[in-house]
């Protein structure tokens, strides 16, 4: 019988070679599979096609085109807080800023500076996450825990706000721990409040016949979602919203993701602001955005944790 020795390497050697193509594979599979589970989770996807189809379409006049804002105040501490602040509203007719604390609970107003002017004590609010200018001494504070709206009065003496003495409205909707509300935003025009919940499932209400302005007369509250809105909001968390009366437009931060999105009257995004280091003139990323505003000449003003203050302006042209 005739053995031949060299007849068995090649046998042996296509084995072996067999089996580390396979796990080479397996190694290959699971890492496509991690790679497009980390896309979907930080909307990796999304975001990239975004930002292609911008710079192949240059965002056009209806655009607030955020990319062009650039930083002009960076992290100035707002003095004298032993608490975070949350949210931030713009007031027209003070001309001035307010926010909220939730720990020891707050209602500051803060100059377009970011210098604190007043403080308020907030009674039996709960967990207040966001502050939203209605009208003249009119507000609307979203407490968090309980999921409820409460319409405030504020005057120039006000020294605290027992929500006990305030109108109310529960909105129990998706509830789960700690992912409630962050952030409001109010038409004045269409008389809509816009409602932001943070996440799990990320949201946006619309909210009509709240807060009501005449309590003699009776009103229908009518609270509203856009799915298809929200299925293509590119961002993983929501931390606040602005609405921009001039073009109808609405905009949302997001402290996990690090972006302002503006949305137009569809829904659909137009332009994105980041908050990393090395854009906008940012010379550190903005830790944990909180709180977006606008005042009336398109200024945008932010703050994030730890009680940072920030002001974004479009350059001047010549």
């Amino acid at each position: 019988m005739n053995w031949c020795w060299n007849c068995r390497a090649p046998a042996a050697s296509r084995a072996v070679f067999a089996k580390l193509q396979s796990r080479v594979l397996i190694v290959l599979f699971a890492a496509v599979v991690a790679l497009g589970a980390v896309g979907q989770h930080y909307r990796l996807f999304e975001r990239g096609w975004f930002n292609l189809q911008a710079w192949l379409h240059p965002a056009d006049g209806q655009s607030m085109a955020l990319n062009d804002y650039q930083v002009v105040v960076e992290a100035k501490v707002i003095d004298g807080l032993s608490a975070d602040v949350s949210a931030l509203t713009f007031d027209p007719v003070r001309h001035s800023l307010f926010t909220v604390t939730n720990k020891n609970s707050e209602l500051l107003e803060l100059s377009l500076d970011g210098r604190i002017l007043r403080r308020v004590t907030l009674i039996g609010f709960g967990d207040p996450e966001a502050v939203e200018f209605i009208s003249a001494d009119t507000y609307v504070i979203a407490d968090e825990y309980q999921q409820r709206l409460i319409k405030i009065h504020l005057t120039d003496e006000t020294e605290f706000l027992d929500a006990a003495d305030s109108e109310q409205m529960p909105l129990g909707v998706h509830m789960s721990s700690n992912k409630g509300f962050e952030g409001l935003a109010y038409d004045s025009v269409g008389k809509r409040l816009f409602v932001a919940k943070e996440r799990d499932p990320m949201l946006i209400y619309e909210v009509q016949g709240f807060p009501h302005y005449n309590p003699e007369k009776s009103y229908a509250v009518h609270v509203v979602n856009n799915p298809k809105r929200d299925a293509g909001l590119f961002v993983r968390d929501l931390s606040s919203l602005q609405y921009d009366k001039r073009s109808g437009h609405l905009l949302a931060l997001s402290d996990e993701s690090h972006l302002v999105l503006e949305l137009d009257i569809d829904g659909r995004p137009l332009s994105t602001m980041s908050l990393n280091k090395g854009r906008q003139g940012l010379q550190k990323t903005v830790p944990q955005a909180e709180g977006v505003a606008m005042d009336d000449s398109g200024t945008l003003y932010l703050v994030s944790e730890p009680n940072l203050f920030y002001v974004f302006k479009k350059p001047t042209l010549p």
